[in-house]
């Protein structure tokens, strides 16, 4: 059953891994949330800003959404860097949860992290909304 929407506004990265060895790497986020999938847009280096907002349909049995790291690369499959994976049933019951720190991991290491502020909050149409800011 459908509990609302989730707003994930996928402001930037840090400390990413540079998969290219000749060039600048094109880093993008692939933000999964049950069977909806969002890609950003390719940005630029290790320390990347995109600025974009994503809507997911929030349903009630599924609390995890999951953010792949790659980098975009021309003429090969493109690299994975790493990814975060967001619980949200915190932020379903506590309405917010403050600036929190989240790990970019890649096989068990760190790879960069990500800061999130989650909010919850009921809005004018009655949806919920999640507000992730990545630093």
């Amino acid at each position: 059953m459908p509990r609302g929407t989730l707003e994930v506004i996928l402001v930037s990265a840090k400390n990413l891994p540079n998969a290219d060895f000749l060039k600048k790497m094109d880093p993008y986020v692939v933000l999964t949330y049950r069977t909806q999938e969002h890609k950003s847009s390719v940005a630029e280096g290790s320390d990347p800003i995109w600025n974009e907002s994503f809507l997911f349909t929030v349903s009630d049995n599924v609390s995890e959404l999951k953010l792949r790291f790659m980098d975009k690369d021309d003429f090969s499959d493109d690299d994975y860097l790493g990814e975060t994976n967001i619980f949200l049933e915190p932020v379903f019951y506590e309405k917010s949860i403050g600036e929190t720190v989240y790990n970019v991991v890649k096989e068990e290491k760190y790879f960069g992290e990500m800061e999130a502020i989650l909010v919850d909050e009921e809005n004018h149409s009655g949806s919920k909304e999640l507000i992730a800011k990545y630093a």
